[in-house]
């Protein structure tokens, strides 16, 4: 049965027929790739790896008032040993969308859905580090609504006439140089993802 997302509300007529509907019709792992390429060795390693994780936001129109949703993490888990494991997850989302204004239906796709995405790619993510033989890794809460915002000023002609590239995507990354356990900055932009933390 699918879910009624709480994106719910009257535009005051009392008609629901009219009222701006969000339904999750399906969840599910698109696409997952786990590597840990230096095991057994990597076990017996003492440098702590250093972390880089990216994300991307994709959205296709599957039909009328039917959208999907695609958030894709790479994370990298690297020292001056070698690699100690790669994580790639695309986790999708399908979702009907009726009545919504149509300058709300942007910030729905690439900010709410990916939100609403968030904690199931991240307990995937955690299981398949600790499936590898490292610790479970938890990723920090991703800032979907600064990275949207960063996206629209970059689309801005700025002041020499130019602008970045728009469309329905969204892209950041958390700093390479982060060990586990500690903030990552932001280093490209228009990302705003947080530090990652493994746990024992």
């Amino acid at each position: 049965m699918a879910d009624q997302d709480p994106i719910n509300r009257g535009n005051g007529s009392g008609d629901p027929d009219g009222e701006p509907q969000v339904m999750t019709i399906a969840q599910y792992i698109k696409d997952l790739s786990v590597e840990s390429p230096s095991s057994p060795q990597a076990f017996q390693w003492q440098a702590q790896p250093q972390l880089d994780v990216q994300f991307n936001i994709n959205v296709d129109k599957v039909a009328d008032e039917v959208h999907e949703v695609v958030l894709k993490i790479e994370v990298a888990a690297r020292s001056d040993q070698g690699v100690h494991f790669l994580i790639d997850l695309s986790y999708a989302g399908v979702y009907g969308i009726r009545n919504l204004p149509e300058e709300a239906l942007p910030p729905f796709l690439l900010i709410e859905a990916p939100r609403l995405l968030f904690p199931f790619a991240r307990q995937i993510i955690a299981d398949c580090s600790q499936n590898t033989g490292f610790p479970p890794l938890m990723l920090d809460p991703i800032d979907f609504g600064a990275a949207y915002m960063a996206q629209l000023q970059a689309t801005q002609p700025g002041e020499d006439g130019t602008g970045g590239n728009g469309g329905d995507e969204g892209q950041g990354s958390s700093g390479s140089d982060a060990e586990p356990g500690e903030g990552s900055g932001n280093e490209t932009e228009p990302a705003d993802a947080s530090g990652e933390k493994p746990q024992g």
